[in-house]
């Protein structure tokens, strides 16, 4: 079954320095219906503009993944981790025993990202933080895997969560299609561009639930880039 999540019903917020877009119930936005995919707990769609961010907080045992769409943000965190993620690129932060972090926006223009928040499969681990460059190109059979915390992804050169669960992510070139197949479930997420899946067609900051579907055909009606987020029920 494919469930899609227009971009115009997601939940909303709208402050001086961010504007976030809620796929699932996060702070102040709650739908009863919406409050989690399996162990995907949240998928936030933020703006967050320039000299913008998030101050000092912490997190706990929760892995988490920032995509980054357009800008890039500065991450800096209580062990000592500093770095910045542009475009593309990915980031991931196990919280574990706890962490405490920022996310900056230093770019001289607004930063586009998903926050993608996953359940772990082992709480009090060392918390870990990570990024990753990925090539900017568009492919035409099948999307890169990118974050992963599967056994047989172990040795593979990926970003890894403590999560039985992977994300492939990237630019499908215009007028191609590609079949991808589905492990568990999964939440597919269109970042850019417009894509027909199995007949359904999905635009820009939409999003689709996958259940009971183990194969899936994506066509790019434009050149678009897509998210899939494989996770356990």
């Amino acid at each position: 079954m494919i469930n899609i999540q227009k971009y115009k019903d997601l939940g909303k917020l709208n402050i001086s320095w961010l504007k976030a877009n809620y796929h699932f119930s996060f702070s102040n936005y709650y739908n009863p219906k919406r409050t989690g995919f399996g162990k995907l707990l949240v998928i936030n769609d933020d703006i967050v503009k320039i000299g913008g961010g998030f101050e000092t907080h912490p997190h706990k045992d929760m892995e988490i993944i920032t995509y980054i769409r357009s800008g890039a943000i500065t991450h800096k965190d209580s062990q000592g981790n500093i770095g910045r993620t542009e475009a593309g690129d990915v980031q991931v932060m196990s919280a574990g025993t706890g962490i405490y972090h920022s996310e900056q926006n230093k770019e001289n223009e607004d930063t586009r990202l998903y926050q993608i928040w996953i359940e772990p499969h082992t709480k009090g681990v060392k918390p870990r933080w990570d990024t990753c460059r990925f090539p900017k190109k568009t492919y035409e059979n099948s999307l890169p895997l990118i974050v992963s915390g599967r056994e047989e992804d172990k040795t593979k050169k990926v970003l890894h969560i403590n999560q039985y669960a992977s994300v492939h992510g990237g630019t499908i070139k215009a007028g191609t299609t590609i079949n991808h197949t589905i492990k568990d479930q999964a939440y597919l997420l269109v970042s850019k561009g417009e894509i027909d899946l199995d007949g359904n067609i999905i635009n820009t900051g939409d999003g689709a639930e996958i259940t009971d579907i183990k194969n899936i055909m994506i066509t790019a009606k434009t050149e678009s880039e897509v998210i899939i987020i494989d996770v356990p029920e």
